[in-house]
């Protein structure tokens, strides 16, 4: 899956609209942060469960802030719970998963954790390790890889 080694890294900004296919989520907004080591993004009911004898997690996501109108259930493979330290100092248990994302037309697989992010400004973060080998950053720019108008991609979601 991941056709960026033939490729140069690409320069993004401290923040970007990138697309995670394996979700059928077509947009949401990501800060790019390199003070973070794995990437998050805002899940709720999060439910772990049973599939064919492996550990699997259902989850729903808002994809854009302010917009509690629009849910996307998501289903997942569980690699790893790991505990984990937010910007706050608190740690926490996170359900780790493993998704697509893509930005720029390039896609690779990146680590998730899923977590409630109802107070932050972004729904998702990009940690460093998603960025490792693929992604250089500009913190001057934005939106590096091309501005969405999400709300467009979403208008015709059968939530909204």
């Amino acid at each position: 899956m991941d056709n960026t080694l033939k490729q140069p890294k690409f320069i993004i900004g401290w923040r970007e609209w990138i697309s995670l296919p394996d979700f059928h989520i077509p947009a949401i907004k990501a800060k790019i942060d390199t003070g973070a080591r794995t990437s998050a993004i805002h899940a709720f009911q999060i439910e772990p469960f049973e599939k064919a004898g492996e550990r699997y997690v259902r989850f729903c996501i808002h994809p854009l802030q302010g917009r509690d109108d629009i849910s996307i259930p998501c289903e997942a493979k569980l690699i790893d719970q790991r505990k984990v330290t937010n910007s706050g100092g608190t740690t926490q248990k996170r359900y780790v998963i493993s998704t697509t994302l893509e930005l720029a037309g390039r896609q690779w697989e990146i680590e998730l954790t899923l977590t409630n992010r109802d107070q932050m400004k972004f729904r998702m973060l990009l940690g460093r390790s998603a960025m490792r080998g693929h992604l250089i950053i500009d913190p001057q720019q934005s939106y590096q890889a091309g501005k969405m108008k999400a709300e467009t991609l979403y208008k015709d979601s059968d939530n909204s």
